[in-house]
C-alpha cells in the first residue's frame, strides 16, 4: 500500500511528553510506513526544561526521527509551522499532523490519503475517539451568532443559525497544496482555536474540509491536558485561559464589527461554560480554574477593545 501522489511525513508537536512519543508515535510511524514505506517522522520539541529536552532527544535518536529542538515554547500552531515547513522542504507532499497522545491505524491513513488524492485542496480529518471508544471528535460547528460550539450531529435542517465547520488539529491530513493555499497556522493563538482558524482560512482560500467518517484515530486527551489525576474532568489552567482568550482573538481576526461586539458582551458567560467543562468539583480543590477565568476574561476584553480602537482609527483615516 502506498500513497499515489508522493511522500508522507508525520509531524508531532511535543511539550514535556517524551513518554507519550514512546507509546504512541512508535505506533503511528509503523502504520504510516505501511501506507508509505518512505514516510518520515518529525518531532518539534517545544522547550520545557533540560531534562524533558534530553528525554525527547533520546527517543528521537533511538527511532531515527528528525528532532526540531525549539529554544522556546512556540505553542501548538508555531510548532506545526516549524514541522510542516521542514517536511515540505525535505520533499513531503502530504503531512499527517497528530498529537503525541494520539495514534491511528494504517487503514484509516489510507482512507485519508484517498480522499485528499482525489482533491488536493482538501483538508481531512478522521473521526477521533478516546481510549475507551467514546467519540471525542466527529465534526464541530462554530456558531457565528454567539461563538459557542455545537456537535455536527446536532445540526437540524430547520436551524437558521449561521455556522462554520472546523476540523480538530489533534489529527489532520494536510497536503502541500492546502498548506500553500492557507499559509499555515496562525501562531498568535499559541494553544487552542488555531485549528478553527486554520479550517476557516482553508475554506476562505478555496479549499474544502472533509471529515472522513470511516477513518478513526484514538486520542487520550488526559495525557497532556488533565490538571489533577483525581479530578477526571479537570483541565489545565492553560486550557481554560487560551480557550477563553482565543475565542475573542478569532472574532477580531475574522468577523464583522457587529458580531465582535456581540461576542464581547457574552465573554463572561462563555468563559464560565469553558471552566465548567472540567466539572464543578474541581473548584473545591484548586484556584487554577478561577485564576484562568479572570485572566482569560481580562485578556479577551483587551483584545476586543484593541480591535475596536483599530476600527475607529481606520474609520477616521
Amino acid at each position: 500500500m502506498s500513497i499515489v501522489h508522493g511522500r508522507l511525513a508525520v509531524v508531532v508537536v511535543n511539550y514535556a511528553s517524551a513518554r507519550l512519543l514512546e507509546r504512541n508515535l512508535v505506533v503511528v510511524e509503523r502504520e504510516a510506513r505501511a501506507v508509505d514505506e518512505e514516510a518520515s517522522v518529525i518531532v518539534v520539541d517545544n522547550f520545557a526544561g533540560a531534562a524533558e529536552r534530553q528525554a525527547a532527544a533520546a527517543v528521537a535518536q533511538t527511532h531515527g526521527w528528525t528532532l526540531i529542538a525549539s529554544e522556546t515554547n512556540t505553542g501548538f500552531g508555531g510548532g506545526v509551522n516549524l514541522g510542516v515547513a521542514r517536511a515540505l522542504a525535505d520533499g513531503a507532499t502530504d503531512v499527517l499532523v497528530i498529537n503525541p497522545d494520539a495514534h491511528i491505524d494504517r487503514a484509516s491513513l489510507a482512507r485519508l490519503a484517498a480522499v485528499t488524492e482525489s482533491s488536493r485542496t482538501t483538508l481531512a480529518s478522521p473521526v477521533i475517539t478516546d481510549s475507551d471508544g467514546r467519540t471525542w471528535f466527529a465534526g464541530i460547528d462554530l456558531l457565528l451568532d454567539d461563538g459557542t460550539m455545537r456537535a455536527r450531529r446536532k445540526r437540524r435542517a430547520d436551524d437558521q443559525r449561521p455556522y462554520e465547520p472546523w476540523l480538530s488539529g489533534a489529527c489532520l491530513w494536510i497536503t502541500r497544496e492546502v498548506w500553500e493555499l492557507s499559509g499555515g497556522f496562525d501562531d498568535a493563538y499559541f494553544l487552542y482555536w488555531e485549528d478553527v482558524d486554520f479550517s476557516r482560512r482553508v475554506v476562505s482560500a478555496g479549499g474544502t474540509l472533509a471529515l472522513v467518517e470511516d477513518a478513526r484515530a484514538v486520542h487520550d486527551e488526559g495525557g497532556t491536558q488533565r490538571d489533577e489525576p483525581g479530578l477526571s474532568r479537570a483541565k489545565s489552567e492553560g486550557y481554560y485561559f487560551y480557550n477563553i482568550r482565543n475565542r475573542m482573538l478569532y472574532a477580531v481576526r475574522h468577523l464583522d464589527e457587529e458580531t465582535v461586539h456581540r461576542w464581547r458582551r457574552s465573554i463572561p458567560r462563555t468563559a464560565r461554560e469553558v471552566i465548567l467543562r472540567g466539572g464543578r468539583r474541581q473548584l473545591l480543590h484548586s484556584a487554577a480554574p478561577l485564576r484562568a477565568y479572570l485572566r482569560g476574561v481580562r485578556e479577551a476584553r483587551r483584545i476586543a477593545r484593541a480591535a475596536g480602537t483599530d476600527q475607529k482609527e481606520m474609520t477616521w483615516s
